[in-house]
């Protein structure tokens, strides 16, 4: 059976909810952050290399990275279900989406949490930081206006992506002036797979107060 190698706190939470809204079978393996700083435990690197989440096991295969988790599980076990048909032009915002989300949308908030424990060293890159966070927000906002989903008519694994991102960015305070992301989020976090994915994947907060973390 498949199996989600979990931390709290972390991306590995996306992989739930996906596998919720498919309904697929699988197994989580937990693991807990560490103190005090919030690092991922070293049992991670057992697993793969990078000792990161999320990673998961599926009989021969050992696969990291969320996207190509989301894809893998979409192959497998998706019937067709949350992507558009790889024929139309749907298919291809799907695929740019997938990768947006953590190859542009999330480094940005990355760079804003650890420069939030620099204090004022980090201030000849503050301007920079946040022009960058509203151009990647301001582009998700046009996109989701008057839209329920990022891609067609329904949610799709691009969804998935790009909801972590905004939870990031809520957590951080920097979501306020995009009402079309805050209700985005608001209905995906409505979504009763996602819920049901907090309460099996147990404790889940991005709160600005963290110190950052490297998984």
């Amino acid at each position: 059976m498949l199996q989600v190698h979990h931390l709290n706190n972390s991306r590995s939470q996306r992989i739930l909810w996906l596998l919720e809204e498919l309904g697929a079978p699988y197994e989580i393996v937990h693991y807990k952050r560490m103190s005090p700083v919030p690092l991922a435990p070293p049992e991670l690197k057992k697993v793969h290399p990078l000792g990161k989440s999320p990673v998961i096991t599926d009989g021969k295969h050992t696969i990291a990275e969320s996207g190509a988790i989301v894809e893998y599980i979409l192959d497998k076990y998706g019937n067709g279900r949350l992507r558009p048909d790889p024929k139309s032009d749907d298919h291809v915002k799907y695929i740019e989406w997938m990768h947006y989300a953590e190859g542009s949308a999330m480094l940005p908030l990355m760079m804003h949490l650890y420069a939030g424990f620099l204090g004022d060293g980090a201030a000849p890159l503050r301007p920079r930081i946040d022009s960058e966070i509203a151009n990647q927000l301001s582009y998700m906002e046009n996109a989701l206006k008057g839209r329920d989903y990022l891609v067609g008519k329904g949610l799709t694994g691009a969804d998935i992506q790009v909801v972590f991102v905004l939870e990031a960015a809520n957590a951080s305070g920097v979501l306020k002036d995009y009402p079309a992301l805050q209700h985005y989020l608001e209905a995906m976090q409505a979504r009763p797979a996602y819920k049901r994915a907090i309460e099996k994947g147990g404790e889940y907060s991005l709160g600005s107060n963290r110190r950052p973390a490297t998984s």
